[in-house]
């Protein structure tokens, strides 16, 4: 019994709408605020009522932001500016805190904090909250409905980013491919197209992301895009330089294809071929981990835990995925386009898929530890669930590919010389009992049209006259097709393991689209270990959490009304958890230079639990310096530090913030 492989068309068309289908899926359900950064904390809290206004408002975040002029806004009741417009770097060691200075005398009613943002792995992110002074009032701003990343902007993104991921993964793995596996591919049509086209999807999707950072970043409207101020903003931060540097390494890219379908498929001296083919490699090696640097650049493995191991492991991850599913995709034009691949490719390819498995297994492990962090955030964050997802593809995906496996294995196998000589015996009576058919139509047609016509010429003159009739002509081209047809579909039917090959390399094409889409979806959201901390803060913390076996940093602005009664107070309580602690007070003028205050107090105060305030009293180190040891802090909870600050004998002013003890 023969086995028939599908129609190229047929299965391509259905991948395409395999992969837009769950295009569609992934990202109409995928949060567009989802990053690595997130809102910890703020000052005031979320739905706070305070008795006066504040100096400031501030906010607190899990990893580092980039912060613009425009960063943060907050309104008034009638929708008007209540900030000066100038953003405060608050952090400190591992706090990351931004605010932004009210203007005075503002009066009483609720005042909305609108503020957008774009974390340290790229994504943008934003969100908005209301606090009320004196006592909530009506009001009349209305919450933006689209979070940053989100709308039409959003949705062209992150379809950009999965074809440069698709793209990148073709033309790396179709290289890598021709040169390990199947050095004779360089001179095959469709391998070189197949290689050539991943080139040009990774440019054309990288040149789109670039015109689309801006808009995506900031204000959502498509015609941003074009916009050269915009531009030449988007270059100048991690994420335009790294796809800058992406175009600029594709232009060696460009170079590496060039001289591998011309002058190294054109050698025929083993020796020179072998020189070329170490070079090439070598260099593609380079310039392939290069291409990847820029995602591990700009996106999760450049933040978070560990980034100067997550790198590079990031990179090596990326290129056993290109060297795995794009040289499956070569594979299977190859099979289908090519039929005279080499068996022994084949069987080399297997094994170059085996070890990126490997590789990814490995690399894998370490990237899930690190972006999840915990049991419960596997199953318990959208960031954990589709890694579950993507774990379970990946086994999928692996049982395929032992299939496939196996069919290499029978296909590099020998046959016998019965079965082959059967084989032979078969192929050639079939041969003749179809030549001797299509003679014998020949001479029927033939014979019809002498009998039509009346004419009495030689074979050859009706040849000729049935030849100048258009429809004649027609019919015997069909013919000529249908028997070309004929024949290589008894070219595929008489190797069934090729043919059994090609399902399974089609099939495992089709869940490597489908994994390759949840990969796109899961760079794009917030790791779950990000998220857990940001449950635990919670947005409406106020102040910094205590890290154990670190300070708690804080700086606390006062304005005492009197000479010299601007400055800021810099307190760390060191180690920053319940027992012992040191205390240390820095008092600065507005310039930063230490200013000298009659007396300074401290006191900390445990509300859930009724405890204090528990007064400190510190000594005088020096000019602008406050020390006092062996503060003791009972029980770990949410303390409020109050600090009081005398600059005269009539001017004093108590400042407090809320920290987390651990």
């Amino acid at each position: 019994m023969t086995t028939t492989a599908p129609r190229l068309g047929t299965a391509l068309a259905r991948l395409l709408i395999l992969a837009a289908a769950l295009l569609g899926t992934l990202l109409a359900g995928a949060a567009p605020a989802s990053a690595h950064a997130a809102l910890t904390g703020s000052d005031p809290k979320d739905g706070a009522v305070v008795a006066a206004a504040p100096k400031e408002v501030n906010l607190t975040f899990s990893e580092q932001v980039a912060m613009s002029a425009d960063s943060i806004r907050v309104l008034d009741p009638a929708g008007r500016r209540a900030d000066t417009g100038e953003i405060l770097n608050l952090c400190s060691g591992s706090i990351v805190r931004y605010g932004v200075a009210l203007r005075a005398g503002l009066p009483d009613g609720t005042y909305t904090v609108a503020w957008q943002t774009v974390s340290a792995d790229s994504h943008p992110i934003s969100g908005a909250f209301t606090f009320s002074i004196g006592a909530p009032s009506t009001t009349s701003v209305a919450l933006p409905d689209r979070a940053a990343g989100g709308g039409l902007v959003g949705t062209l993104y992150g379809i950009a980013r999965y074809v440069s991921y698709a793209g990148f993964a073709v033309l790396v793995g179709g290289g890598a491919f021709v040169l390990a596996c199947w050095p004779r591919g360089a001179s095959v049509r469709p391998v070189q197209q197949t290689v050539v086209r991943g080139w040009l999807t990774l440019t054309g999707a990288t040149l789109v992301m670039l015109l689309l950072r801006n808009p995506y970043t900031g204000s959502g409207e498509l015609s941003d895009a074009f916009d050269l101020a915009g531009l030449k903003s988007v270059l100048e931060t991690k994420t335009g330089a790294a796809l800058t540097s992406r175009l600029l390494l594709l232009g060696a890219a460009a170079l590496f294809v060039a001289v591998l379908f011309g002058a190294y498929a054109r050698r025929t001296d083993p020796k020179e071929k072998k020189d070329l083919a170490f070079g090439l490699g070598l260099g593609g090696t380079v310039v392939a981990a290069g291409i990847a640097g820029t995602w591990a650049l700009a996106e999760h493995a450049s933040t978070g835990i560990q980034p100067g191991i997550a790198m590079p492991v990031d990179i090596l991850h990326l290129l056993a995925v290109a060297a795995w599913l794009g040289g499956l995709t070569v594979l299977l034009v190859s099979l289908y386009k090519a039929p005279s691949v080499d068996r022994s490719a084949i069987e080399r390819f297997s094994k170059v898929a085996f070890g990126s498995v490997a590789v990814l297994a490995a690399t894998g492990l370490y990237q899930s530890w690190r972006q999840v962090g915990s049991w419960s955030a596997l199953t318990g964050t959208r960031y954990g669930q589709l890694l579950l997802v993507k774990i379970g593809l990946m086994c999928v995906l692996i049982g395929i590919a032992w299939i496939s496996r196996r069919w290499t294995q029978r296909l590099a196998d020998p046959k016998p010389a019965e079965e082959t000589e059967e084989t032979a015996q078969a192929a050639q009576a079939e041969e003749t009992a179809q030549a001797e058919e299509t003679d014998q139509t020949e001479a029927e047609e033939a014979e019809e049209a002498d009998e039509t016509t009346g004419a009495t010429a030689p074979a050859e003159s009706a040849e000729s006259a049935s030849t100048s009739d258009p429809e004649r002509a027609a019919q015997l081209a069909r013919q000529r097709a249908a028997v070309a047809t004929a024949w290589r579909k008894r070219e595929r039917d008489a190797d069934p393991e090729r043919a059994g090959l090609r399902r399974s390399v089609l099939t495992e094409a089709a869940v490597a689209v489908v994994l390759l889409a949840v990969t796109t979806v899961l760079t794009s959201t917030e790791p779950g270990r990000t998220e857990e901390e940001a449950g635990r803060g919670g947005t409406a913390a106020s102040g910094p959490a205590a890290v154990p076996d670190r300070p708690v940093d804080i700086r606390l602005p006062f304005d005492t009304g009197g000479v010299d009664g601007k400055g800021i107070v810099r307190l760390s309580l060191d180690p920053g958890r319940t027992g012992a602690n040191a205390l240390h007070l820095f008092v600065e003028r507005p310039n930063g230079k230490p200013l000298d205050v009659p007396e300074i107090k401290v006191a900390l105060t445990l509300e859930a639990k009724d405890v204090g305030p528990l007064p400190v009293a510190p000594d005088r180190i020096q000019t602008g310096h406050w020390s006092a040891s062996g503060v003791q802090i009972p029980m770990p909870g949410e303390w409020r530090i109050q600090v009081t600050v005398r600059t005269s004998e009539i001017d004093q002013t108590t400042i407090e913030k809320n920290v987390k003890i651990g």
